[in-house]
């Protein structure tokens, strides 16, 4: 289960990899015209829902007893904090005869969800911020 500050550095994660997308889709908005440009696009969710299943997965599993120092160790728990956003090229389609493969109207609607995402996340660390604010203000 994820908690606390847990919780506030993967919403920080969120908020840095919409960053970088949000730069990276204005690139290929920009390079829309030019010939031979391939667009750009960045993974980071699936690479951390994967890392929070393996950690949940290890986590549940029973205890492995070693009796001897050769023995295989239990599997090591993934740090979702050492997942980090990745850009790729996309050299496998072409939109245009001109070999770029930017669709501009794609682009706008993805810089558009980030924007949204982006924006989300931002209020939900500041909610996190104002419960624990409460919570100090109480005791």
């Amino acid at each position: 289960m994820i908690r606390g500050f847990e919780t506030i550095d993967l919403l920080a994660a969120g908020l840095k990899t919409d960053v970088i997308r949000k730069e990276v889709i204005a690139n290929n908005i920009a390079n829309v015209d030019v010939p031979g440009f391939k667009r750009s696009e960045v993974s980071f969710e699936v690479k951390l829902k994967r890392a929070i299943e393996l950690k949940q997965q290890i986590e549940s599993e029973p205890p492995l007893r070693t009796v001897h120092p050769e023995h295989i160790a239990k599997r090591s728990v993934p740090n979702e904090k050492d997942i980090q956003p990745t850009v790729h090229i996309d050299y496998l389609s072409t939109m245009r005869n001109n070999g770029n493969n930017v669709d501009i109207e794609d682009e706008v609607m993805k810089l558009t969800r980030t924007q949204l995402h982006y924006s989300l996340l931002a209020d939900r660390i500041s909610g996190k911020f104002s419960e624990w604010n409460q919570i100090i203000r109480m005791a």
